[in-house]
């Protein structure tokens, strides 16, 4: 079902204006009126533009003198998107103006609005230089605060509505502060996959005999760390069990997941830290669904998953995840306070342990102070070009490269822990993925559904990499083809009808409409709209149906496939790199308390979600950064709110 928002906002006029006004007058061509107050040709106007998403249309109706209603539809993020065209619509429809201030974190969708709106006044007639040079004032305070709780969370994404949740089911008040207009950061906008070995729902999907060789493969490979030893031990108990069961559907276990977020960053990370992810998965899962969050039966493959533990939300993107947070909050709203546009700036340290934090709001001082902690959710600094620059030593200049994070991803509480002395660890582990959309870095437009269903080819119509494999790998297998530019190739077992949706909430029909993604009844006639050879592209799907068919063995080692590559209409989406993930940050320990430079623990700071680092070492699983925030972001909640 289509997902679409409508903000109206009607302005109560005077008599006059109401009955002039009461007739609409769509696509009214404007007359010439020497009243000089008179601004627009009274009527009902429409506009579009794009936004993030997709279209935004704008419906606009004014009187001779003022913009007395807007109503918008469109398909951008719920949480986001539509909570600044909500902003946006209201400033200008009560100030008659077009100097709306765009939402950060949501410039396209302001953009889009604007665009729309501008479009609309257009047509009637409306001098759109004056409406754009007309002020509108800023009228937020600028009171100095001063507030106390028994927990400071810092963030308002996953992670800390995660922990500020959790610290007030273990009785403690919280602030929450987040420097964005709104909640939800990085999560709210991702694809929402989040890895639990579940074996009811895996229940649902066959094991293959190449799934079969990769368990056998973990548990005979070469390992050093004894902990990690005990774990291959486990699984190989794990996995005689299942195979004298009989069972023939999907094998995975804690275990399982622990080895291969281990072994697929380099064993980089910290045992201690994976162990906890792995073992407090699904039980964070079944939190969640405590607290009303819906997942579907499904479980999938996400790009760079390894295996299929995905869990997906029922309700698009990451929206389920904050929309669960703030029923909670909201409905004990007096226990836990949430404060937007309050940036944190630095830590109050008395007699050695953190004791509070000192922030900003639209120019006033912010002093916080906590009875028990302060739990730093601020995440990574995807979106801080500056910051990756001086950190990256593992891939070419990252410069030009855009990013799927939202714009407040910029590594403010890394910088900021570090004036307390904590331990930073891994921060040159950046990840790119090989997913970006062209123009915007996003994720949006990816037509992808899972790993299994679809190949990718380099702009001459060839294969190029195992598409089951790393990110990283895929990345830089990526960044060797022409262009650093590939096709993600599929067909109607991956969009079984045009209105069937992909997991950003976008349907491949308005994606084709778009232009975002090609469509054709035969391969051929894909190649001819993506501008690639024909005779690479059907080649590349024949040897690939092939595979699947167990005829041959994959060029290129991939062990990861469901259905050929064989049923029209045919799919084409294109897709680059970009940046994802910072895997480093501040280090903590199993209690989510953040160390200091000589391994000791900092009082009172504790730390959760993608401003940590150590637990996902060189390249993070698809699908484990949810896992993580919530897992981490429960952990941080209770051990402040106990004081540990």
């Amino acid at each position: 079902m289509k997902l679409k928002k409508v903000t109206s906002i009607i302005l109560v006029v005077s008599m006059l204006f109401s009955m002039a006004s009461c007739a609409e007058n769509t696509e009214q061509k404007p007359e010439n009126n020497n009243n000089i107050d008179t601004i627009f040709t009274s009527g009902t106007y429409e506009g579009e533009a794009e936004g993030f998403h997709g279209t935004i249309k704008a419906k606009v109706t004014v009187s001779e003198t003022e913009i007395t209603d807007i109503t918008v539809e469109h398909t951008e993020t719920a949480g986001l998107g539509d909570k600044a065209i909500d902003k946006i619509v209201l400033q200008i429809k009560e100030n008659t103006s077009l100097d709306a201030s765009i939402v950060s974190g949501a410039t396209y969708s302001s953009n889009g609005v604007i665009a729309a709106i501008t479009a609309a006044l257009e047509k009637a007639g409306a001098d759109i230089d004056a409406l754009k040079a007309k002020t509108i004032a800023d009228n937020n305070k600028t009171e100095d605060v001063e507030k106390t709780a028994d927990v400071i969370v810092i963030g308002g994404g996953g992670a800390g509505l995660a922990a500020a949740v959790s610290a007030h089911q273990n009785g403690a008040s919280v602030i929450v502060i987040e420097k964005m207009p709104q909640v939800g950061g990085n999560t709210i906008i991702s694809g929402a996959a989040y890895n639990a070995a579940d074996q009811g729902r895996q229940s649902l999907l066959p094991m293959t005999d190449l799934e079969k060789q990769t368990v056998e493969g973990l548990i005979n490979a070469e390992q050093s760390d004894s902990e990690v030893k005990e774990w291959q031990e486990t699984l190989k108990k794990e996995w005689e069990e299942y195979l004298d069961s009989g069972k023939t559907y999907l094998f995975d276990s804690p275990t399982l997941h622990k080895l291969q977020t281990y072994n697929g960053g380099d064993k980089f990370g910290d045992t201690k830290l994976v162990s906890i992810l792995a073992d407090n998965s699904l039980p964070a899962v079944e939190w969640l669904e405590d607290l009303g969050m819906k997942f579907t039966d499904h479980v999938f493959t996400v790009l760079g998953g390894l295996w299929s533990r995905a869990h997906k939300p029922e309700k698009p993107l990451g929206t389920g995840y904050i929309e669960t947070y703030m029923n909670y909050i909201d409905k004990n709203s007096s226990g836990i306070e949430l404060m937007l546009e309050t940036k944190a700036n630095s830590f109050i340290v008395e007699n050695g342990a953190v004791t509070g934090v000192n922030a900003e709001s639209n120019g006033a001082k912010v002093t916080l102070r906590a009875n028990k902690g302060v739990v730093l959710a601020a995440g990574g600094f995807g979106a801080n070009v500056e910051m990756r620059e001086q950190y990256n030593t593992l891939w070419p200049s990252l410069k030009d490269i855009k990013t799927t994070n939202h714009t407040g991803a910029t590594g403010d509480g890394i910088t900021m822990s570090q004036e307390v002395n904590a331990s930073i660890v891994g921060m040159e582990q950046i990840q790119l993925l090989p997913m970006g959309d062209p123009a915007t870095g996003s994720l949006s437009g990816n037509i992808e559904q899972g790993v299994q269903n679809r190949i990718f080819v380099n702009k001459e119509g060839n294969r190029f990499v195992d598409e089951g494999a790393r990110r990283d790998v895929m990345t830089k297998a990526l960044m060797e083809q022409t262009d650093s530019y590939m096709w993600v190739i599929l067909d109607k077992h991956s969009y079984p009808t045009g209105d069937t949706k992909n997991n950003f909430n976008e349907s491949i029909d308005s994606l084709v409409a778009a232009g975002r993604a090609f469509k054709a009844d035969t391969l051929e006639e894909l190649a001819k709209q993506i501008g690639v050879d024909a005779d690479n592209l059907v080649k590349s799907v024949e040897t690939f149906n092939e595979t699947v068919d167990g005829k041959t063995k994959d060029t290129f080692g991939r062990t990861l496939f469901a259905d050929k590559i064989d049923t029209a209409p045919f799919y084409a989406g294109a897709r680059v790199p970009t940046v994802h993930h910072t895997m480093g940050g501040v280090e903590i320990n199993e209690s989510s308390q953040v160390l200091d430079v000589n391994g000791q623990i900092i009082k009172g700071l504790y730390a959760a979600g993608e401003v940590t680092g150590g637990i996902h070492g060189s390249n993070r699983l698809g699908g484990n950064a949810l896992a993580d925030i919530t897992v981490f972001g429960r952990i941080a909640g209770e051990s402040a709110a106990l004081g540990k």
